[in-house]
């Protein structure tokens, strides 16, 4: 009995049942648990401690990581009954703000080990070199260098991977911590070719006609006025340019709003298409980039170029952007890790 009061006690924090639910649908690492409750890494650890000691939980290192899984024995012998009430009360409570809430997240995890080439014990996924990083920098060779604006570039981590192609790059954000962050890693890694500048999204510190390419990854669904937004970053393209918006297609993560401060619970497809056209851009492009079953955050890329589209037989408006001082070699200075 005294057993059987310790076990209850231990399932009645909610924390750990939440540990418990994510768990068993997959394996997870101390920070992506993190990642997925919301939850300090000092407080995951010990939940996991307390639930490993009662048997519920074990762990198995891969590769310098350690990993959490449910107990096989969790599932039968004398826990295997409590363990068939949990998952019951796990699938009732599905529908759940929370649950909802850490699925998302768990479902981001996932994905960015997808997209990181992760092996998960395979051997058939284990290919040296296989990386979407360098599957992208190969890509900005075929590019030629070209003055870019990064909008709300946050920490810079896409504004250094566009500084590997582009002759110069702009970056914007709101936060000066965040620039401050932003900075210190572009020295670190010797990056020369960008300028780095305090703005918001609706007025931009940039002259009109200034850069060939505007980027907005993932800062639309940010911005108080998305239109006025666009039509700002369509103002600072030189004739012909071209504006990149990557950002979340239409979702009902309302937690987001809390947590990362959205304004806008994604776009629809439609809706990106009408601000870009009414923005005055013509080839306009929407389409998804990047999306998981299961998954309610999936990403949506549109485009579109500055200015009429080329009559027949001339320019292809799809094609780099024809700017003759773009073939100028590129004058940077700079060394990468």
């Amino acid at each position: 009995m005294q057993k059987a009061s310790a076990l209850f006690r231990l399932l009645s924090d909610s924390t750990r049942l939440r540990l418990l639910r994510v768990l068993a649908q997959d394996r997870f690492n101390v920070t992506e648990l993190t990642g997925i409750l919301g939850v300090a890494q000092s407080g995951v650890s010990r939940h996991l401690g307390l639930l490993k000691d009662a048997g519920l939980v074990a762990e198995e290192r891969e590769a310098g990581f350690v990993y959490y899984r449910i107990a096989e024995d969790a599932r039968v012998n004398g826990t295997g009954s409590l363990w068939t009430l949990l998952e019951t009360h796990f699938e009732s409570g599905a529908s759940d703000r929370a649950v909802r809430a850490d699925d998302a997240r768990m479902q981001e995890v996932l994905r960015l080990r997808k997209e990181n080439f992760e092996t998960h014990g395979d051997p058939r996924q284990l290919v040296p070199g296989r990386s979407w990083a360098a599957w992208a920098r190969a890509l900005g060779h075929l590019l030629p260098p070209l003055d870019v604006a990064d909008i709300g570039c946050g920490e810079g981590y896409l504004t250094l991977e566009t500084a590997r192609w582009a002759r110069t790059v702009v970056a914007v954000d709101r936060s000066v911590d965040v620039l401050t962050r932003a900075k210190a890693l572009a020295a670190r890694r010797h990056v020369e070719n960008v300028e780095w500048k305090k703005g918001d999204l609706s007025r931009l510190p940039l002259r009109d006609g200034s850069v060939d390419v505007a980027l907005l990854s993932q800062s639309l669904h940010h911005a108080s006025d998305p239109e006025r937004t666009i039509a700002e970053t369509v103002r600072i393209l030189r004739p012909g340019g071209r504006l990149l918006i990557l950002d979340l297609r239409e979702h009902d993560q309302a937690w987001v709003r809390n947590r990362f401060g959205d304004r806008h619970l994604g776009f629809s497809t439609t809706e990106l298409e009408t601000m870009l056209r009414g923005a005055g851009l013509s080839g306009v492009r929407v389409h998804v980039g990047a999306s998981k079953a299961g998954d309610p955050f999936a990403v949506l890329i549109a485009s579109g170029r500055k200015g009429p589209n080329p009559e027949p037989g001339t320019a292809n408006p799809e094609s780099p952007i024809p700017n003759p001082e773009s073939r100028i070699p590129n004058p940077r200075s700079q060394r990468y890790p």
